[in-house]
């Protein structure tokens, strides 16, 4: 399929699937708490939108804009309305809340833990050459990317600090490495040198770790929940990089659609040509970054951003209606709905303001970063 077609639909699918599933979260934890919901809707409010069937009081809906998804709980802002959202405990509340941001991760989960599976797990028992530089001693020694070290100077590497060890010691003179290249054992003969710039012997070889496939699900899984668990760490880490400075302005730049779109260009772009190239069925790959799944990548960890961002505490944000209920639970004391419904309407309209802002500026100043 040409690219110009498939980036559109790529990018309605991922934004669509990700809020459905979200909002999905919100509709089974409330029906689960015996909480009615109203319309369930596939895509933005809109005025004559098409009932596609009702089950179990539940209108499904299709409206016109086909961006995103809704859930119209009962009663979800009045408290007197019998069998509605804001008439049910505390807890209840909390759990529906809850589950729409959990929805998000539990996704990343799976779509990681599904890359693993196709692409391999890491083996960090070994140590991998990613890239060689162009003159440098391991280029004259023979060495290629995808090749393993097994072994220097008859000690064996089977990490960075093995292999750190093992070059330190033979600045300026020839170093037996034994290697592993596609299934056979390669001995190569490189003499490390000392670099003034990088202060210290090198044999200038980029490093990674190979990929083996796994056909435990257990495995993969663990994989994906870890890495899942990496990503929440650094974006929740954002605001303090950006303090300390150490990320560009672009790098901490909020995009909106439009950003998303030109991003998911490039995943689709480099996907297309990976596919034409490799096989993501094989057995094993050297480097999971020649692999057509950074789409997929890509839509995870925005997932992980749809479920962080609605759990940060802001009024009208799933993380700021949980804040009003901290003391209905902690103290018994729940905050006048009128008050409560006040604020997140003002947090609405603040969000709203910010999202407009946020989606010109993608059109006025694009985006510069570019997916490697």
């Amino acid at each position: 399929m040409n690219e110009t077609i498939l980036t559109p639909i790529v990018f309605i699918l991922a934004f669509s699937g990700m809020v459905i599933i979200h909002e999905f979260g919100h509709y089974i934890v409330a029906r689960w708490c015996k909480i009615e919901v109203e319309e369930f809707g596939l895509g933005l409010p809109t005025p004559g939108a098409i009932t596609l069937f009702t089950w179990k009081g539940t209108r499904f809906t299709l409206n016109w804009l086909p961006l995103g998804g809704f859930v119209r709980p009962k009663g979800e802002n009045d408290p007197t309305v019998p069998g509605g959202l804001a008439a049910a405990t505390p807890w209840k509340r909390f759990a529906v809340l809850v589950a729409g941001p959990l929805m998000n991760l539990i996704t990343a989960v799976l779509i990681y833990s599904f890359i693993f599976y196709r692409v391999g797990a890491p083996d960090t028992t070994r140590v991998l050459v990613s890239s060689v530089v162009d003159g440098s001693p391991a280029q004259t020694a023979g060495f290629q990317a995808g090749d393993i070290f097994i072994s220097g100077d008859g000690q064996p590497i089977r990490s960075y600090d093995e292999l750190r060890v093992i070059v330190d010691a033979g600045q300026d003179q020839p170093v037996t490495f034994l290697v592993s290249r596609n299934g056979e054992e390669v001995e190569l003969f490189a003499q490390p040198q000392f670099d003034e710039e990088q202060n210290r012997v090198m044999i200038w070889v980029g490093l990674g770790v190979p990929f083996v496939r796994s056909d435990s699900p257990l495995e993969t899984l663990s994989l994906g929940a870890r890495y899942t668990y990496f990503n929440i760490r650094n974006l929740i880490s954002l605001p303090a990089q950006m303090i300390r400075g150490t990320l560009t302005p672009e790098q901490s730049r909020v995009i909106g659609l439009k950003g998303i779109y030109d991003i998911i260009g490039q995943t689709v772009s480099h996907d297309m040509e990976a596919t034409a190239n490799t096989n993501v069925g094989n057995a094993a790959t050297a480097d999971p970054a020649d692999q057509p799944v950074r789409t997929l990548e890509l839509i995870a960890g925005l997932s992980i951003s749809l479920g962080i961002f609605n759990l940060f505490p802001f009024p009208a944000l799933d993380g700021g209606r949980i804040i009003f209920l901290l003391p209905e639970l902690i103290f018994r004391r729940r905050v006048s709905p009128n008050v409560e419904n006040l604020v997140h309407g003002l947090g609405m309209t603040v969000l709203l303001l910010f999202m407009i802002y946020v989606n010109v500026l993608d059109f006025v100043y694009p985006i510069g970063i570019v997916v490697p």
